[in-house]
C-alpha cells in the first residue's frame, strides 16, 4: 500500500504525516536537528504499518509567535510558560498569556491526532549530543535496568510497566517513568503519562543510526 501523506500544526508548528495502512502503533519525531531519527523514520514506516508524525524542521527551536522555542517543551501550561520565557524574556503579559490559551486550545486537538487508539503505542525518536544520558532520567524513574557494556547516552523510556517488564531483559538500558512529576517540563512524555498513553522514548547518540534502528525493532519485536 502506498503512503498516505497528510499535514497537521500544533499551534502553527507544522508535522508531516505518513501513513502506511492503519496500525494502533504511531510515530513521532519532535526535534528537526535529530537527523538520524528522522532518517530512521522515513525509513521505518515504509515497512511498517502505522502512522509517522515527522516536524517540519530542520532546527532544534522552532518560530512561535514572537520567539523560537523548544517544541518538546509545550505539552504543559507550566512547561509552556517557562520554555516561552527562554529566548524573550520581556514579554507583555496579556500577550504571553494570549499565546497560552492558543497552545492550550490546539495541544489538545494535536494530542488527540498524535496518541493512538486505546491500548496503541506512540514511539518517540531522539538523539543526544549534548553529554545527556540515562543517569539524567534516574531520579525521576520507578524503575530501571543500566547495562554495563551499553552506552549511558543509548536507552529506552516507557510510561507502561507491562511494557517495562517485557523490555528490562533486553540489551537495552531502560527506564520506567509512570508517575506524574510535580516539576512538569512540558514534555510529550507526560503528556502521555497523564493520558494514560502507552509511550516509548528510544533515545541514542546523534549518527548512530543502525544502534537506533536495532532498538527500534526490539522493541517492537517484544511488544508486539
Amino acid at each position: 500500500m502506498a503512503i498516505e501523506i497528510s499535514e497537521i500544526s500544533y499551534c502553527g508548528i507544522p508535522f508531516e504525516i505518513k501513513e502506511n495502512s492503519s496500525s494502533s502503533t504511531h510515530y513521532i519525531l519532535i526535534h528537526g536537528d535529530e537527523q538520524t531519527a528522522k532518517i530512521l523514520i522515513n525509513e521505518h514506516i515504509k515497512k511498517n504499518k502505522g502512522k509517522a508524525f515527522i516536524i517540519k524542521s530542520k532546527d532544534r527551536e522552532v518560530t512561535l509567535g514572537p520567539t523560537i522555542v523548544d517544541p518538546n517543551r509545550l505539552f504543559s501550561n507550566s512547561g509552556a510558560r517557562k520554555a516561552l520565557k527562554n529566548f524573550k524574556a520581556d514579554w507583555v503579559k496579556s500577550e504571553l498569556d494570549d499565546l497560552l490559551t492558543k497552545l492550550k486550545i490546539s495541544r489538545n486537538n494535536f494530542l488527540d491526532s498524535i496518541f493512538p487508539s486505546e491500548g496503541g503505542l506512540l514511539i518517540a525518536l531522539h538523539n543526544n549530543f549534548r553529554g545527556y544520558n540515562v543517569n539524567s532520567e534516574l531520579k525521576k524513574s520507578q524503575l530501571f535496568s543500566i547495562k554495563k557494556n551499553e552506552n549511558p547516552r543509548d536507552f529506552i523510556i516507557c510510561t507502561s510497566d507491562i511494557d517495562y517488564e517485557k523490555l528490562k531483559n533486553g540489551p537495552y538500558n531502560i527506564v520506567l517513568q509512570n508517575v506524574m512529576n510535580k516539576n512538569n517540563d512540558g514534555s510529550l512524555s507526560w503528556a502521555a503519562i497523564q493520558k494514560r498513553v502507552r509511550y516509548i522514548n528510544i533515545e541514542t547518540r546523534l549518527g548512530w543510526l543502525s544502534q537506533q534502528r536495532k532498538m527500534l525493532n526490539f522493541v517492537e519485536k517484544e511488544l508486539n
